[in-house]
Parts: structure tokens; C-alpha cells; sequence
């Protein structure tokens, strides 16, 4: 529902009757269980309802704030509204943690993690997730986990969707269309189970008073699962697993269709048996590709990199590989250059957070598991490969696959021997292209008599070095300059009420006197005009740009921590410098030997949004390289290095 940012009123404070009257409300709805001392002493108030002010105070603290909300709703954009109630616990600032539509309270994210176990939580798979937070709604054969489902998932009833990959964090909160706790089966089933309300990175997650982006999701939660409730689950799943690599299936027989998802379209899974990974890359069309074909096709390119090594070095020890072989090594040599990625939504999915791993620490870890590698955890933070069993019979029945014809972020082939290919198919087109950056100025109505009279247009839009001249035959035509200094200008009314309108510091100072030096003036002038940009492609003409209004962009790259210690570098607005933000994300990921991802903005125009990428590591100098490459000089480039302490 709020894949578009709804229009807020003025938040108003929350009287405290009112408070405890909601939080009451919220209570009763979602039947919670409120906390009895049992211990505590009948006659005292205040020890023996502390469980219920402590629920309260958990779901709506003491600060919070209302405000009434519109937005639309549907492919018939109905209208929407209700009531949004923000508020902050301690050490944390504003968000909104509730919304109300039609008499119903529903809980945002931040609610959901913070208290633990408060709704029905539903599971899907990772891919489908993603189409949620795209507006789509739960289908039926999306739902993992079950049966049995939760009791309380009745038709109606709100309830919370979490991944399977991180079981006890949800990121979605929806309403029940069916009684999902009544059903016996999933596959072949179809239909809308749940209609989906809010999602960890729509419009009321992201929303602040302070300008800040939402927060991002824990790792884990605790209170979801007891302990052994847990186990079950993961047993449960890998169980699952083990089913579906029997029938050939992926991610539980559900796939998706292709396509943008709308609000409220379909996520619906389809059964049926999926081709193999290299059938998919050679054939498929531009279609996202499943979480455990990103698996199988990681661990294929790790095969085939070996298989390449031994096929090409069979002369040098150990097929020319140096041990121990380090994280970044393993994904830039073994790995990267053998992914089948022929189209770019299979080469934004084949990513090593898009696969169930999440990380090449945890890959590797898989291989030792299966046998096809030694490994060994180093200083606490990487895990290295002390040897390759080349003899496992994996490697001897390998059958090469066709890889796509791609050049490198280096330029050269992908090092694959004889069969390494020279050319690009599809390249980057803004690899190598020359930029010009060009301010321009719209004069003003007030400075139309200053460029009428020197046979100038009033609206053109011109460059400071063709203003010089304009303004210079202007106030020669008008016998300004002054006859003992003739680089001082004598005012007339014009030019004091066009360019000295007391917005200057010195305007006041400047109208005393009467004159002002001449470069002086032509600097208040170029003040005085609208800005324009255009930024020219190669050796285009500014009479073929087409200028737009405000400063020239530049570009942002800002280094932040997340998750206590990793590091990672965004860069945002290289759009208006004609690169494609998921082409320079394809050529950081090799570069850097590092996941990347390419996601909106926050806060960017629904209309005309600014893509930001993101590489995890701090990969400043890599990215402004590649910036570079691309006619993009350091100059034009802001960095914020958020890591640093501040003194």
C-alpha cells in the first residue's frame, strides 16, 4: 500500500489517556498476553498493573505522536485514509510504529522487532520477499514452513512474513485472505493468502523527521522461536531442501513469473520442473533467477573454474594455483569469471548475497563440507582454501557450459585460456567517453533592460564569458563608466535595483557610494541570473544540449559501517553523467571481488528516481576509478567518510 509516499498531516501529540486507551485497543485486537506479577501485592496498584504499563509503554512509548494520512491504494488508485502514530524509544528517534485503517491497527517493522512473537509469522522464500517489497501480495503457493501454519493465521487476521533465510526477522505485515492455518497443502494450490499492508523499505519505513534513512533489519531476533522451536524450524527446512533436490525442484517447486511487480500483483508460484542453470542463462529471457539457482550456479562456477585451471595449467604444480587461496582470490579467479549472467537480471541475481551463503566466507565453507576443498579459518575474519581435491570425481565428470562474451572491469579477457574471449558483447557504452561540464544563465526579469539594450535576449541562456560582453555594452551605451577610473561603474536605477536588491552584505555600502568596480558587477550579475547546467556527451554542441534547471549534479560516494564493523561505499547520481548504475555495479563487483547491489535512492523522486549502488568494502578509490573511466573527474565527486570517529 505505500509503495508511494502518502501525504502525512502535522504530527500532534498523543494525550496520555488517549495512549493508553490505543495501546488498550491494540491489546484486545491482537489478543496479547499481558504480563501478571503474580507475586506482587493485591492492594498495591502499581506493582501489580507494571506488566500492562510495561506492554504499553513497549507498543506505543510515552512520546508518541498522531497524524492524519492520505495515500492510494490498488490499480484503480482508490483513495486511502487513516491514521499513522509515531513515536521513539529510548536511544532511538521518531519512526512510525503504527498505522490504522478502518478501525484496524496494524504494526510497522520497527514494532515487529521490537516485540517479538506479537503476530502469526508466515515464511517465503527470499526471491518472493523481494517482490513483496515491490507491492505484490503473498499467493498461496508462495508459503513455506507449513503446513501446519499458526493457528491464530485465520482469514482476517494480520499477520507478519519473514524469509526463510532469516526466519525470526519479518519484513512484511499483511492481512490474511484465506484461513491460512486451515490448509493442508501449498503446491498446486492458487490464490491470494495474504494481502500485503507494509514492507521493510516502503514509503512509512523510510519516513523520519530528521531526514535520515530507515533502519535496516537486525541479523535475528529472539522471542520469535523458543530455542528448540528454532531447531525444529531449521530442521525442518533442511528437510525441505533435501525434498526438492530429490524432485529436481528449486526453492520449494515455487517459482516467479517475470516482470516489475505492481501493487498488489501476484507473487504467485508456479510448480513445475526448472531447465538446468546453463539452459537458463543461454535461453531465458530477462528473468530474476531463483535462490537456489543461485546457489547451483556459484557452485557450477567454482567447478568450472577449477576445471579450467587443470584443463589449461596441467603442467605447473598444482594446476597453477598458489595455496592458501584467499576470499577475494577464490570469487575474482574461481568464481566471478564463470558465472553464467547473459541477460541483467540474471547478472544483478548472481550475487553472493543473493545466494543462500549470504557471504564467500560461508561458501567455502560449503565446499569443505562436500568435500571438494580443504579450508581453513584465518585471524577470526576469512576463511582461506589449503587445497583443491582436483581427483574428486566432481572435476573429472564437469562439462564445460557456454559463458557469456564479456570483457573484464580491466578490459581484458576473463582469463580463461585458449577459449577467453577478446570482444564485448553489449559492452558499457560510457567507458571511455569524454564529458564537458557547461554553467549556464537565464537572466532574470529584472536585468531584461541590461540584455535588450545590448541586442541580447532577455530569456536566452548564456555562459559568464558571453555575459561580459553584454554587460559591458550596456553600461558603455548608457555612459557609465566612471571618466576618472575606467574600471569603475557609475549606477544608474536599472542596474541598483536589478543586481543590489539588499540581499548583498555590501549592498547598502555599494548603493552610498553610487559605483562599484566593473568585474565586481559582472560577478552580482551572474548572481543575479537562474542557474542552468548541460553536461555535453563526446563532441556534443551546446545548441544541441538540452540545458536544465539548478547546479550541475556530482556525484556522492559515502563509506558507512553497518552490521558493527563491515564497511561499504554507496555512490549515487552518476544518471546525469550517461552511466548505467547496474553496468558500473557489474564492473565494481569484479573489481572489488565483492557483492554489489543497485537499489532506489531513498528519498529519490518516484518519477525520476537515482539508483544507488552499493559494494561492500571500503572501495572509494575503485569506484572513483571507474568514475574515471567514464569522463568522470574527481572534482566532480563528493565523499563522506562516515566511518571515521569524530574528534
Amino acid at each position: 500500500m505505500f509503495k508511494k509516499k502518502p501525504q502525512i498531516k502535522p504530527l500532534a501529540p498523543l494525550r496520555s489517556s488517549d495512549r493508553r486507551k490505543t495501546a488498550d485497543a491494540i491489546i484486545s485486537q491482537l489478543a496479547l498476553e499481558v504480563p501478571v506479577n503474580n507475586a506482587a501485592d493485591p492492594e498495591d496498584k502499581a506493582a501489580a498493573t507494571a506488566g500492562l504499563t510495561a506492554l504499553r509503554n513497549s507498543l506505543l512509548p510515552d512520546n508518541a505522536n498522531s497524524a492524519r494520512f492520505t495515500t492510494t491504494a490498488g490499480s484503480d488508485l482508490r483513495k486511502v485514509s487513516g491514521t499513522v502514530y509515531v513515536g521513539a524509544h529510548p536511544g532511538e528517534e521518531l519512526r512510525i510504529l503504527w498505522f490504522k485503517l478502518e478501525d484496524k491497527m496494524y504494526p510497522t517493522v520497527y514494532t515487529l522487532w521490537r516485540n517479538p512473537g506479537m503476530l502469526p509469522l508466515l515464511h517465503t522464500p527470499s526471491f518472493v520477499v523481494e517482490k513483496l517489497q515491490g507491492g505484490a501480495d503473498l499467493m498461496t503457493p508462495g508459503l513455506q514452513n507449513g503446513p501446519p501454519f499458526p493457528e491464530k493465521a485465520k482469514k482476517g487476521a494480520i499477520v507478519a512474513i519473514a524469509s526463510l533465510e532469516s526466519p525470526t526477522v519479518p519484513v512484511a505485515v499483511g492481512t490474511c485472505e484465506i484461513d491460512v492455518s486451515a490448509l493442508k497443502e501449498v503446491r498446486g494450490a492458487r490464490g491470494h493468502a495474504v494481502r500485503t499492508e507494509h514492507w521493510y523499505q516502503d514509503e512509512l519505513w523510510s519516513w523520519s523527521t530528521s531526514g535520515n534513512p530507515g533502519a535496516a533489519p537486525p541479523p535475528e531476533l529472539e522471542g520469535w522461536y523458543s530455542k528448540e522451536g528454532l531447531e525444529e524450524l531449521q530442521a525442518k527446512l533442511e528437510a525441505a531442501d533435501l525434498e526438492d533436490d530429490e524432485e529436481g525442484e528449486g526453492a520449494g517447486g515455487v517459482t516467479l513469473e517475470s516482470g516489475p511487480a505492481d501493487e498488489h500483483q501476484p507473487a504467485e508460484g508456479l510448480d513445475g520442473e526448472e531447465p538446468p542453470v546453463e539452459e537458463v542463462a543461454a535461453h531465458e529471457d530477462d528473468r530474476e533467477l531463483t535462490t537456489k539457482e543461485v546457489d547451483e550456479a556459484f557452485r557450477k562456477a567454482f567447478i568450472y573454474g577449477v576445471y579450467h585451471h587443470k584443463e589449461t595449467n596441467k603442467s605447473l604444480p598444482n594446476y597453477g594455483l598458489s595455496f592458501p587461496l584467499s576470499q577475494s582470490h577464490v570469487m575474482a579467479n574461481l568464481v566471478q569469471p564463470f558465472l553464467p549472467a547473459f541477460t541483467p537480471a540474471q547478472s544483478a541475481s548472481l550475487q553472493i548475497k543473493k545466494t543462500s551463503f549470504k557471504n564467500i566466507k560461508k561458501f567455502i565453507k560449503s565446499l569443505d563440507k562436500s568435500r571438494l576443498i580443504k579450508s581453513k579459518d584465518r585471524d577470526g575474519n576469512e576463511v582461506v582454501i589449503l587445497d583443491i581435491d582436483f581427483e574428486d570425481q566432481t572435476f573429472k565428470d564437469f562439462k564445460p557450459y557456454r559463458l557469456p562474451k564479456k570483457e573484464t572491469a580491466a578490459g581484458t579477457s576473463q582469463g580463461r585460456g585458449g577459449k577467453a574471449t577478446t570482444t564485448s558483447e553489449g559492452g558499457d557504452a560510457s567507458v571511455g567517453q569524454k564529458l564537458k561540464k557547461v554553467e549556464l544563465f537565464k537572466p532574470k526579469e529584472k536585468l531584461s533592460p541590461v540584455f535588450s539594450t545590448g541586442s541580447a535576449d532577455p530569456r536566452g541562456l548564456y555562459t559568464a564569458q558571453e555575459i561580459r560582453p553584454i554587460v559591458t555594452s550596456y553600461i558603455e551605451g548608457e555612459n557609465l563608466i566612471s571618466p576618472t577610473n575606467k574600471r569603475m561603474v557609475t549606477l544608474n536605477p536599472i542596474l541598483a535595483n536589478a543586481v543590489f536588491d539588499g540581499t548583498g552584505r555590501n549592498d547598502k555600502e555599494v548603493l552610498a557610494k553610487g559605483t562599484i568596480p566593473r568585474d565586481a558587477l559582472i560577478e552580482r550579475v551572474l548572481a543575479s541570473c537562474a542557474p542552468y547546467y548541460a553536461i555535453l556527451r563526446q563532441d556534443e554542441s551546446i545548441e544541441t544540449a538540452k540545458p536544465r534547471s539548478g547546479g550541475a549534479p556530482r556525484v556522492h560516494i559515502v563509506l558507512e559501517t553497518r552490521s558493527g564493523n563491515k564497511t561499504v561505499t554507496k555512490a549515487s547520481g552518476v544518471e546525469a553523467y550517461f552511466i548505467h548504475p547496474q553496468a558500473l555495479a557489474d564492473e565494481l563487483r569484479k573489481t572489488c571481488a565483492s557483492s554489489t547491489s543497485v537499489e532506489k535512492l531513498v528519498g529519490s523522486s518516484p518519477k525520476n528516481p537515482v539508483m544507488e549502488i552499493m559494494v561492500q568494502g571500503p572501495q572509494k578509490d575503485a569506484v572513483l576509478k571507474a568514475l574515471e573511466k567514464r569522463g568522470v573527474p574527481k572534482g566532480w565527486v563528493d565523499i563522506t567518510d562516515k566511518t571515521k570517529k569524530k574528534k
